[in-house]
């Protein structure tokens, strides 16, 4: 039944209808197998995502989105990655937890829920353990969240705008706020409200990442209105300063710049002063490539 639906592919919010199971291709430009550009343990998530032996990353290849300024772009928009059988998906997962690994945290993941979904089911009658991350842009249907209930234990949604008019200007959709809020709405649905295990790392629930970008401290005050004023403190936020301009953002003059310290301290003190208290936030200095995984298909 998973299988069949790569033959009329509706993962994503483009609902496109490839047929992949036959080489067909559609926005995401991902086939009918599985691809991976990395699977490490990786230190770069939230403090209670990484721990500190490290959250067990895979980096799938291929995108449904077309962020100009997007740090991924070699695998997420260019396709570098190998392509893997659902078996030795299994055994990535399974490699991650003996590394010792606190999750599996599954990167750019939409395009590949059914290979997904077939792998974790096999990794778990051999042994894995560990709860699963499920890392996202949120530019799926609902319908997709609804197939990964009771295979998912953390959400990791992005919610990157407010406004529509940077969603298709940035992002190359027009209907970004509307499908990425319904999809978390079902994903909080599903599976709750945050829960920490006695080490402090994250076992359940939600956490909604925001990264502030140059110039639009009112559209990320927007999202954080929404956020708040719709889940209080049932979920995490995570406010990133990271926006790095990188990939084609020197088109985009605007945007082609490092946010500005101030503007990220503005975005903290709103949430203060509305009530927020559930909220991660980010040390200076992260604005930097240096940050950005190699993509050299180690673990793969």
């Amino acid at each position: 039944m998973l299988d069949s639906l790569l033959a009329d592919c509706r993962l994503c919010a483009h609902s496109c209808g490839a047929d992949r199971l036959n080489g067909k291709t559609g926005f995401c430009l991902a086939g009918k197998n599985v691809k991976i550009a990395r699977a490490t343990l990786h230190q770069w998530e939230e403090p209670c995502i990484s721990g500190w032996r490290g959250s067990g990353t895979v980096f799938f290849a291929n995108c449904n989105l077309r962020c100009v300024f997007c740090q991924n772009h070699p695998i997420s928009q260019q396709g570098l990655g190998r392509e893997v059988s659902v078996e030795r998906l299994s055994e990535i997962f399974l490699e991650l937890m003996a590394a010792g690994a606190h999750n599996i945290n599954l990167v750019t993941p939409t395009h590949y829920t059914p290979h997904i979904i077939q792998a974790l089911n096999i990794a778990r009658r051999n042994g894995l353990s560990l709860p699963v991350v499920y890392n996202t842009n949120s530019y799926e249907n609902v319908e997709t969240i609804h197939l990964l209930d009771g295979s998912i234990d953390v959400y990791l949604p992005d919610l990157k705008y407010c406004s529509d008019r940077y969603a298709a200007r940035y992002s190359g959709v027009a209907d970004y706020f509307a499908m990425a809020t319904a999809v978390i709405e079902k994903m909080i649905t599903q599976v709750g409200e945050v829960k920490f295990n006695k080490e402090g790392l994250l076992a359940q629930g939600v956490i909604v990442r925001h990264l502030a970008l140059p110039g639009l401290l009112f559209d990320s005050k927007k999202v954080i209105d929404y956020l708040y004023q719709t889940f209080g403190d049932s979920i995490y936020m995570s406010l990133m300063n990271q926006y790095t301009p990188l990939h084609q953002a020197y088109k985009y003059p605007e945007i082609n710049k490092p946010l500005q310290p101030k503007h990220y301290r503005g975005l903290i003190e709103y949430c203060q002063s509305i009530g927020v208290r559930n909220a991660f936030i980010q040390e200076s200095g992260t604005a930097s490539p240096e940050f950005v995984p190699s993509f050299d298909l180690e673990g793969v």
